[in-house]
């Protein structure tokens, strides 16, 4: 009779831990997506979404702050029409890690599958990643993947059972179209085809100066504007706001109306760059999304591929070439704040020829001592701070007053949710991708272990000597010195949301240091600016961050006529 009730109850027990189901099935006619490439399968990332909104969609509601909404992710490969793949208490969750936890009421469900596609790279490791295909690497709105329309469901954890059809498919996204000032350029890299096994290209928005094609003569200095992957040319309007814009409201900055700000804002850089006495340049914007990010970080990687290489010696000849740029160093500037501000600062360090200053605002950790709150060289583990019996998670994000909405294991947490292997397509994921040696199964090596943060020192140490800037400036100094006095300037508020700050005052103490040369730069900070402060301290951050393509023209102007070397042009592109 006791085993009879120990098998009951050990029944019982097995029936609520697994009673939540979700079961998700997609039909025949969705292999037309053109993300499935032809196969009668797909490979991808499948996500399980649960909100308490109806409005948006629930594949919009995932976000590391304090609203996000329910998320569970599966891996699939070889999933053809009909077979169900099962979401139970199993699967891991974000923010809540099972579906055994979620509390009882009424959901707005929705599930996505994020396409991937079979690469075999050049180092003869057969890789499953997704493919940008017009969207940047955002897996919500990415063309070509699968979803189901939204269903309103009454959820009960202890008798959830659900069936879901995958029957919407994200279309194309139509490409800019050139217009008189912004011209669009695509090119087929052959180093990252060769690497990638497939073919790759390379993208460019370029800001042509007025009177281009009224002096055929001319010849212009370059701006590259680095940031995350630009649908277009942002900023840049040849008209005054739309009267009958409704203003929106801004949660990051506390605004209504901040959508009439940034086309006024776009308006008035349209009438600088047109007026009589404004230098005339070429400003670009790079698309380079890969299977991994939204761009490339613009440097070679061992998992990434040789986009540093790509950019310098393919892109940008083929941009100078088509719309007559000066094609020299002495010629050459680099702009960009977070990711743009990491990746303008490297271009320089790793090319220091081919630009002529660096202007780097809030970028990402430059020192990794400083990696936001990880001493990636000297702490065990990068979720906790290290304590014999205290567990203290370590911040990921907080506002100007310290206040914490998200922790860096919960921001973790939720890139394993959209993809292992690195394949989130999310910040972290990508710092990985990018500095991290290339694991035997052809992905990269993890920093540390994304479930628990344990970190691994050897990979540590790969990073330091190959991306750590500041190590790699100090280590290299001798050398590099003389090629980058006077050319980096870093700007970066003390209270950036991701405690970017810390790695800049390492940085600068390096720089306040160095001899034969002095650095002869600048490291500025704004008092209380969050990120991405980029160096004006009159001015709040909702307003400079939009004036990036005039922050620095004078700076650069003054670095041109000091530096050009003799016989240069200074004059035709000057009228």
């Amino acid at each position: 009779m006791k085993k009879n009730l120990l098998l009951l109850s050990v029944c019982c027990l097995c029936t609520c831990l697994y009673a939540q189901r979700f079961v998700v099935t997609y039909d025949k006619e969705q292999l037309s997506s053109p993300a499935a490439e032809g196969k009668p399968y797909f490979d991808g990332r499948l996500l399980l979404m649960l909100s308490t909104k109806p409005t948006p969609e629930p594949r919009f509601t995932i976000t590391d702050g304090h609203q996000t909404q329910l998320i569970f992710g599966v891996d699939v490969e070889n999933w053809k029409t009909g077979q169900p793949i099962v979401f139970d208490s199993k699967v891991f969750g974000y923010p809540i890690e099972s579906l055994a936890k979620v509390p009882k009421g009424e959901y707005y469900v929705q599930a996505l599958l994020h396409v991937y596609a079979t690469c075999q790279l050049a180092t003869g490791h057969v890789i499953k990643v997704p493919m940008d295909r017009g969207a940047g690497q955002q897996w919500n709105q990415e063309p070509g993947n699968l979803y189901s329309t939204p269903q309103k469901i009454n959820f009960d954890p202890k008798s959830a059972n659900f069936s879901i059809r995958l029957d919407k498919i994200i279309p194309p996204i139509e490409p800019p179209k050139d217009t008189e000032f912004v011209k669009h350029i695509k090119i087929r890299s052959e180093r990252l085809s060769k690497f990638w096994g497939r073919d790759m290209y390379l993208g460019a928005h370029v800001l042509l100066p007025d009177g281009f094609e009224q002096h055929p003569e001319a010849r212009y200095p370059l701006c590259i504007f680095h940031g995350h992957f630009p649908a277009d040319f942002g900023g840049f309007r040849t008209t005054p706001p739309d009267p009958n814009l409704q203003p929106d409201y801004n949660e990051r900055f506390k605004i209504t109306g901040y959508n009439k700000i940034v086309q006024q804002e776009a308006y008035n850089f349209y009438k600088k760059w047109t007026s009589p006495n404004f230098p005339r340049f070429l400003i670009v914007e790079i698309q380079h999304a890969n299977p991994y990010y939204d761009d490339s970080y613009a440097v070679n990687s061992a998992n990434i591929g040789p986009y540093g290489d790509a950019i310098m010696y393919e892109l940008i000849p083929e941009i100078e070439k088509r719309f007559r740029g000066i094609g020299q160093g002495w010629a050459r500037f680099t702009y960009g704040g977070s990711t743009g501000g990491w990746e303008a600062l490297a271009a320089q360090i790793f090319y220091p020829d081919e630009f002529n200053g660096c202007f780097a605002a809030c970028p990402d950790p430059i020192d990794f001592r400083a990696y936001t709150l990880i001493n990636l060289y000297e702490d065990k583990n990068a979720y906790y701070y290290d304590s014999p019996f205290k567990k203290l998670a370590r911040p990921g994000h907080r506002d100007y007053l310290g206040q914490i909405s998200t922790t860096i294991e919960q921001m973790n947490h939720r890139e394993l949710v959209l993809g292992t292997k690195s394949r989130s397509g999310q910040q972290w994921d990508i710092w990985e991708a990018v500095y991290s040696p290339q694991g035997p199964d052809g992905y990269p090596q993890r920093i540390f272990d994304k479930k628990t943060g344990e970190i691994n020192r050897q990979v540590a140490e790969y990073w330091r000597e190959n991306y750590d800037l500041r190590y790699i400036l100090q280590r290299d100094w001798e050398k590099l010195g003389p090629k980058l006095e006077g050319k980096i300037h870093i700007y970066c508020g003390d209270m950036d949301n991701y405690y970017l700050n810390n790695a800049v005052y390492l940085m600068e103490e390096f720089l306040e240091k160095t001899k034969n040369p002095y650095y002869n730069g600048e490291v500025k900070y704004g008092d209380r600016f969050e990120h991405c402060w980029n160096g004006d301290p009159t001015l709040p951050n909702y307003i400079t961050r939009l004036r990036y393509n005039t922050m620095y023209v004078q700076k650069i102007m003054d670095r041109i006529m000091k530096t050009a070397p003799p016989g240069a042009d200074l004059t035709s592109w000057r009228y």
